[in-house]
Order: structure tokens, then sequence, then C-alpha cells
């Protein structure tokens, strides 16, 4: 149901605001109420940003963002764990071809017969003494050597000293003994504080001066390993 009535009584009491105040004050309430009209309007950003709203940081917004763990300060006899993964490839191939020739002829032709402190001529009646020889020389060899290695494991290690500047050395061993199989790993090195990993482990690559050692015992060794007779003639070489 309309109401005209209730419309006349607001467009009179506009007049009399208009006529009491001024035009001055009739436009600070114009522009006042635009701001307000502006403010409370839609808005399409994605953020929804205004000045009563968090500064624009990944912290404050993105869900995937994960703040930094801090790093704990590392001690002497604290553990870090190593992980090694280490993989080398080397190819060798060498190629020898050495040829020798010689030819002698040697003859002595003239003899002496010494008598007393005087000495004569001796000419051989079988006639001169004489040797003569050949020699020929050759030898061929080729040479390969292809090898492949790869390591990878892990170990933890103990902080056994920290340097002036920071730097920790690290010295760990790890055992297996399954049956009467055994395996051995051992590493040494140094690595920078900040190399460590919030989970407390460091890459091997980060190391320096890093010594790996890894032996085994048991059966499967013992069915490859070379015989004490095999080493010796491969450090000899006979042939």
């Amino acid at each position: 149901m309309k109401r005209p009535w209730l419309k006349t009584i607001r467009r009179a009491a506009w007049a009399v605001f208009v006529l009491s105040a001024g035009p001055s004050a009739v436009a600070a309430a114009a522009a006042e109420s635009t701001v307000a009209s502006e403010a409370a309007g839609p808005n399409n950003s994605l953020f929804n940003y205004s000045a009563q709203t968090l500064p624009m940081t990944q912290l404050n917004y993105s869900w995937l963002h994960e703040a930094r763990t801090e790093q704990k300060e590392i001690r002497k006899w604290d553990i870090v764990t190593i992980i090694v993964k280490h993989q080398a490839t080397m190819i060798s191939e060498g190629e020898m071809d050495r040829k020798k020739k010689a030819n002698g002829d040697l003859v002595l032709t003239d003899w002496i017969l010494l008598k007393g402190l005087h000495a004569f001529p001796d000419p051989q009646t079988l006639g001169d003494p004489r040797i003569a020889g050949k020699v020929d020389n050759k030898m061929r060899s080729e040479a390969g050597l292809d090898t492949r290695n790869k390591i990878q494991f892990t170990i933890a290690c103990h902080v056994v000293d920290i340097r002036p500047n920071g730097n920790l050395i690290l010295e760990g061993r790890h055992t297996i003994e399954n049956n009467e199989e055994t395996w051995n790993y051992a590493l040494t090195g140094e690595a920078r504080p900040e190399d460590v990993q919030p989970n407390n482990s460091v890459l091997s690559e980060n190391v320096a001066d890093v010594r790996i050692k890894k032996w085994e015992s048991g059966h499967v060794r013992d069915g490859y390993r070379r015989g004490w007779l095999l080493r010796w003639l491969d450090m000899v070489q006979p042939f």
C-alpha cells in the first residue's frame, strides 16, 4: 500500500535542512554519503583488501605456506643424519705397440803377443774371433677399464668436534649382521651448520673431506674375493 503522505514529509524535512544548514553542509553530507556507500558496496578483490585487513603476505593469505622452522643450535656429540648418494663412472683405454730391431757384428782383428816388456803382432792361424747377432723384439698390448660404482645409504654420525669457524666434524659407523654375513659402513667429514636441514640431515655432497668406507665379510664375500696367490700374481705380473 502506497503512502504518499510519507514521501511528502521527507521532502519537507529535507527542505528545512537545506534552508537551515546552507549549501556547504549539504555538499559535505552528500560526499560522506557517497564514501559510505562506496565502502559498503561490492568489492571484486579476491582478498577483499581494505585498511582494516592484514598485510598482503604469504603467511596471512597462502594456503600452502609453511613457516620456516628455526634452526636449532648444534652442539658437540649431537647426532646428524648423513644421506649418502654417490655415483661414479670411469672409462679408461690404453694401447701400446713397440718394435725394436738390432744387428751386431763384432770382429777382433789385431792380436799381440807379450814377451817380457815387449809386444809383438800375433795373427791367429784359425782366423780372427768374430761375434754376430740379431735382435728382433715386438710387443703389442691393449688394455681397457670400465667401472661403475653407486653407493646409497643413510648413516647417523656424531659431532665429534666443532671448528672455531663453526664447521662440524662428523664421524659415524654402522654395522649390520645377518647370520654369518656382516656389512660395515664408516663415514667421516666436515660440514657447515647451515647445510644441516630442519630434519637434522645433510647430503653427502655438502660434506667436505668426506671419506666413505664400506666392507663386508661372510659366505658371499668369500665366494668372489681373490686368494693370496692371485693377488700376488696381479701385483708382480710375471707374464
